[in-house]
């Protein structure tokens, strides 16, 4: 249900997506739920100021999921570290060799498009 607020073409169409929803909780007895999305469901729809085309890249958080699942891949390898130290080494050079790689210099978000709203 979540999904479907933030797939709307317009702020004012996921608000009334947002308050459907809403109703839909309480009418399923989920009235803190309901509540916890009428009080925060407006501030996420901040995306929806900027350009269309890079609605998808601010409200996800995929290049930051990449990483974390990069990382988990390298610690699972390893199993149980000696102590804390090593593993922050682990994940440093692993970060270290992925910001000098071509996935770490791509932008995500195309900035001259920002330019164009002033």
């Amino acid at each position: 249900m979540l999904k479907a607020i933030h797939a709307q073409e317009d702020k004012e169409a996921a608000r009334q997506k947002a308050e459907q929803v809403s109703a839909k909780l309480k009418a399923l007895h989920l009235e803190k739920a309901a509540r916890i999305l009428q009080a925060g469901a407006e501030e996420t729809f901040s995306f929806y100021e900027f350009p269309s085309n890079h609605w998808r890249h601010i409200r996800t958080n995929n290049p930051l999921e990449r990483l974390n699942r990069e990382i988990r891949r390298r610690t699972r390898v390893v199993g149980n570290f000696p102590d804390g130290q090593s593993a922050l080494m682990l994940v440093a050079a692993r970060l270290r060799y992925l910001s000098g790689k071509k996935w770490g210099l791509e932008r995500y978000i195309n900035m001259k498009t920002f330019g164009e709203l002033d």
